[in-house]
Formats: structure tokens, sequence, C-alpha cells
């Protein structure tokens, strides 16, 4: 069965499907110092790529139906998703970009009507270790990559300002995110915990001052020094201590740049 044949066989009962409803994904990593945004190539003309979404189910929540999505889409199996915004701009979505689609796909008929109608869609977001994760592309997609948010290619429809107001969500949230537990390795030195909030702040901290404010949140297990150069210039290396660290994070890290 081909992908038109999988894609028509999936949506044979359009009635099952809530009207004008779809989810899309915001999946990040963080590798070699940079915020990487997992985006998947459209099997169509073009260089089109966007973001894993799809549709929902009458009888399936939303949080559900984007969990299943991501799975569907990526071969990625999360237990949660984090809803940040629903975008409803009459204008999202291009049309001709979806006509092109659907001609590249062959899909005619109340499949391609589907498809052009206007979506209000909900913005779903994860952070993730990307050495834990063996993303795939499914059947409609040519390829499936981790971009760096900094070198994101011109994505279908708003599916940029979704990743922007994602960024924008964790950097105002990022006291009561795990942000450093979910997209650090388990041992990690205070230079990459400070490259990672720089990141997601977009701004140049001051090392002193981070490293003073981090330590004092005494959530850290210190490790043997990082055996590279001279041993009395090699960074330590820290884990967080779980327990302290779900404690802190429900209380708010107090953590101000």
């Amino acid at each position: 069965m081909n992908g038109k044949e999988i894609l028509e066989n999936m949506m044979s009962d359009l009635t099952q499907l809530v009207p004008g409803q779809s989810v899309d994904c915001v999946i990040i990593g963080f590798e070699e110092q940079e915020l990487k945004i997992l985006i998947l190539k459209w099997k169509a003309k073009g260089d089109l790529w966007a973001l894993p979404g799809g549709f929902v189910f009458k009888k399936e929540n939303l949080d559900k139906a984007a969990i299943r999505v991501l799975k569907e889409r990526t071969g990625i199996k999360l237990p949660f998703l984090e809803q940040f915004k629903t975008f409803g701009n009459i204008e999202r979505r291009d049309g001709d970009v979806l006509v092109k689609n659907m001609e590249f796909l062959g899909l005619t008929g109340k499949v391609a009507d589907w498809f052009k109608q206007r979506f209000i869609t909900t913005g779903y977001l994860s952070l993730v270790d990307v050495q834990k994760c063996d993303p795939k592309p499914d059947f409609s997609s040519e390829k499936i990559k981790w971009a760096s948010l900094d070198e994101l290619p011109h994505l279908i429809f708003d599916h940029n300002e979704i990743v922007r107001t994602a960024i924008d969500f964790i950097r105002n949230q990022i006291n009561y995110l795990p942000i450093g537990i979910t997209l650090l390795p388990e041992k990690f030195t205070m230079k990459e915990l400070q490259g990672l909030y720089e990141s997601i702040l977009q701004k140049k901290l001051d090392r002193g001052n981070f490293q003073r404010k981090m330590l004092k949140l005494g959530i850290f297990n210190r490790h043997e020094k990082q055996l590279e150069g001279g041993a009395h210039k090699a960074p330590y290396l820290y884990s967080f201590d779980k327990e302290k660290y779900e404690k802190l994070l429900e209380q708010g890290f107090g953590f101000n740049s």
C-alpha cells in the first residue's frame, strides 16, 4: 500500500474527524550548544518543511491527539506534551501550497476538500534529549531532521510563528519547566548549562554570577573533573538531584538572569 492509499484509507470516514481542528508539535532539543527543532520535509514539489502535525478524532481528547500525531509522524512516543497556544488566523494556511501537495499526492474529491478547509491548530511542545530520540519520517514525508533554531528554514503556513511562540513560552516559563534535566545529558559542565540558558534567553550571561546563582539552588551533585587539558583547569561535571530538582520546580527556580 503506497502513501496515497494509506492516507485515503485513514480518511475514508471523514465524519470521525473534528472539522477544521488540527494539532502541531514543536519538539525541542539541545545539541552542540544550540537549540534544535524537529521538522519534516513533505513529499511534494518544492522545499516544503513543516512541524509534525495532524488531525483530531471526535472521540479523542486533544492532548491524546497530539501524542498520537507525534508518534505517527515521527516515531517518537512521549507520555506528555505541553499545550501552549491555539493559532486561528483566517489566512494562516497557504492555499497554493496545499493545492500543489494535493496534486503531487494525487488526492482528489472529499479528501482534498478536507485539507483545503480552514483549520485552527493547537500548538504543543516538548523538551527532549536528542541523543535518546530516533525520529523517522512517516509515509507522507521525504525527510526528518533536527534543525538549528538560528538556521531554521522557511516552514509552511504559520509554522515559523508557531516555533517562535513556543520558544517565547519556554523563555517566559523558564523557572517552571524542566529545562536542564530534559535537554542536557545526565552529566554536564556549568559551561554547558550556561550555554543552554543563553540559547533560550538569546543573550550572554555573566559566568561568575550564573554559576553562583545556580549552585546556590542546591540541586546539583558534583562529580569528578572532566579530564581534558591540565587537571587544575578541567571543569567539574554535575548532575541533577532529581528529588530536589522536582521540589524546586514546583515553586519556581527563582532564577533571574
